[in-house]
């Protein structure tokens, strides 16, 4: 049995299903509230390169080095995409990442319901050590964002990758600990009874 297996996770305000190719419709309409794939700092795909993508994510999934999920809101409605990503069995680790959500949804309880259960099946049911985060330096809302859940900035990693326009990526490292678990859980599960996202 592998050890990251497609699993439903749900929460009062997100429900993350294992992805699936009948998602591809939802997805596109997703995508498109916000043109979220004219972000130049982040990757998003654009509607008609949805089904490419589907199929990456789940071509990485049968690799054993992606675990994708759809992401949807408590109507139903399909409201973006997040992963585990850069899978590491042997030192009991992941990322969250490769995540995008309508602009509808942005700033809601949705993301930190989301975090909050990638957060507890990763050190509840996996086991993890560790959870990591990367995103663009420029992507202020999202390193924001990671600072919000509890994690801790690790470091930058200068020119890391070459974007898809051409220019040079740094990319912020942050990750939550297994030890510091329960204090970001505390806090996850008290911004949800808030109604913070």
């Amino acid at each position: 049995m592998a050890w990251l297996e497609p699993v439903t996770l749900e929460g009062q305000h997100a429900r993350l299903e294992p992805l699936a190719k009948s998602h591809h419709d939802g997805l596109v309409e997703a995508v498109k509230d916000g043109e979220l794939w004219h972000l130049w700092y982040t990757f998003v795909p654009a509607p008609d390169k949805m089904a490419a993508e589907i199929e990456r994510r789940l071509g990485l999934q049968a690799a054993g080095s992606m675990l994708p999920f759809t992401v949807k809101a408590p109507d139903g409605t399909i409201a973006g995409m997040t992963t585990y990503m850069n899978v590491d069995q042997v030192n009991k680790r992941v990322e969250i990442g490769s995540t995008w959500y309508r602009k509808a949804v942005q700033r809601t309880p949705l993301n930190t319901q989301c975090k909050l259960l990638l957060l507890q099946h990763a050190f509840e049911t996996l086991n993890c050590i560790a959870v990591e985060f990367r995103t663009h330096f420029f992507n202020h809302q999202s390193r924001a964002a990671i600072a919000r859940l509890g994690a801790r900035q690790d470091g930058i990693l200068r020119n890391h990758q070459v974007a898809p326009n051409g220019t040079l990526r740094d990319t912020v490292v942050f990750s939550i600990i297994a030890s510091e678990w329960p204090t970001v859980k505390a806090h996850l599960t008290y911004q949800l009874a808030r109604g913070r996202g």
